[in-house]
């Protein structure tokens, strides 16, 4: 006998992972296309620049203005700024200094009353061509209680001849230990340019320069040696000196005059 067929059962295969998904929408090659939505942008792209172009052609008159006050402004901030460590490539104005009298200078360089009367130093030089001891000036000696050496050299002393009227050129020394006075070092610069044009011999200028000093300031000692150029194949160094009489220092001028040259220089550079 035929047996019936039983039915035919359809076997449910397993639904898979992306069965699962909701189904996504037919339309997802839509968003790769340029959207319509950016076509109101550029519609109105042209009033968005007119707008901005506007306060731009409404402040170009206002440019000037606006940039001279930034200016005064920055200036009046300049000292702040250099003080704060900016800037300070910008130059900071200077307050204005008050004035100062016109005696403050010559209070800052008094020195005391000992010099309130020298009427040469610090005022303008009148050279004279003549022999004039009284433009000698002297002023106090601050140290009256030491025995000291003061030294004046002149190489460039200039006399002339009583004779011929040959100038003659010589280096004067000058050494003395003050007392009281002391003579003021400009003037006796002045008042050895005075024997340019005085007639004189080597050993009258040494004598007639130590008597006036001696008349000027009075010294416990002073010595005037003068080492004058050849003239004639024959130089001249006449010496004089002093030393204050009844006193120690007279016997010191005798043994410095005694022993003065003991050792005689050799004259191949004059």
């Amino acid at each position: 006998m035929n047996r019936p067929t039983p039915p035919s059962r359809k076997i449910a295969k397993p639904k898979s992972r992306q069965a699962n998904r909701p189904a996504e929408p037919v339309t997802s090659a839509a968003p790769t296309e340029a959207p319509v939505a950016p076509e109101a942008p550029v519609v109105k792209s042209e009033p968005i620049a007119s707008k901005v172009e506007a306060p731009q052609a409404e402040s170009a008159p206002q440019t000037k203005p606006v940039f001279i006050e930034a200016e005064e402004h920055t200036e009046e901030k300049r000292p702040r700024q250099r003080q704060r460590g900016h800037g300070k490539w910008r130059k900071q104005p200077q307050a204005a200094q008050p004035e100062t009298p016109a005696t403050e200078p010559k209070e800052a360089v008094e020195t005391g009353p000992q010099t309130r009367h020298l009427t040469l130093l610090g005022n303008k030089t009148v050279y004279s061509d003549r022999y004039t001891p009284a433009i000698l000036e002297a002023f106090d000696n601050r140290h009256p209680e030491n025995d000291y050496f003061v030294k004046f050299n002149c190489p460039e002393f200039t006399s002339l001849c009583p004779i011929t009227g040959q100038p003659d050129f010589a280096t004067i020394y000058i050494n003395y230990i003050p007392d009281r006075k002391m003579v003021e070092s400009k003037s006796l610069k002045l008042y050895l340019f005075g024997f340019r044009n005085h007639g004189a011999f080597h050993e009258d200028c040494v004598n007639i320069i130590m008597k006036d000093l001696i008349k000027l300031m009075s010294p416990r000692y002073i010595e005037v040696w003068g080492k004058f150029l050849p003239r004639g194949g024959l130089s001249i160094d006449p010496y004089a000196n002093y030393g204050r009489p009844t006193t120690r220092w007279e016997e010191f001028a005798r043994q410095r005059l005694l022993m003065h040259d003991l050792a005689p220089e050799r004259v191949d550079n004059r």
